[in-house]
């Protein structure tokens, strides 16, 4: 992978965990925590969606679609995390 394409997912991956961590409030991991959160989400939303039959919801593979597939990684991570943390 080149390294422009590396930067430009830890960028979307940012930018998800960050509104994922705005959405899913509670007790949260803090800023830097969310972001990373969100690029780890970003990586298994590329991942698992895929093998689920989730395209970029309809909105084609440019930037917005992009975000909005990491955003709901990160979503699903950090409800994940905050559930494991519970018990």
């Amino acid at each position: 992978m080149p390294v422009q394409g590396l930067i430009i997912i830890l960028i979307v991956g940012a930018l998800a965990g960050w509104l994922a961590g705005v959405v899913v409030r509670g007790r949260g991991f803090g800023l830097i925590g969310d972001i990373v959160v969100g690029i780890v989400g970003a990586f298994l939303a590329g991942w698992l969606l895929p093998k689920l039959g989730v395209g970029t919801l309809g909105l084609g593979g440019g930037w917005i679609g992009s975000v909005l597939f990491a955003f709901i990684g990160a979503v699903i991570l950090l409800l994940l995390i905050r559930l494991i943390r519970r018990l």
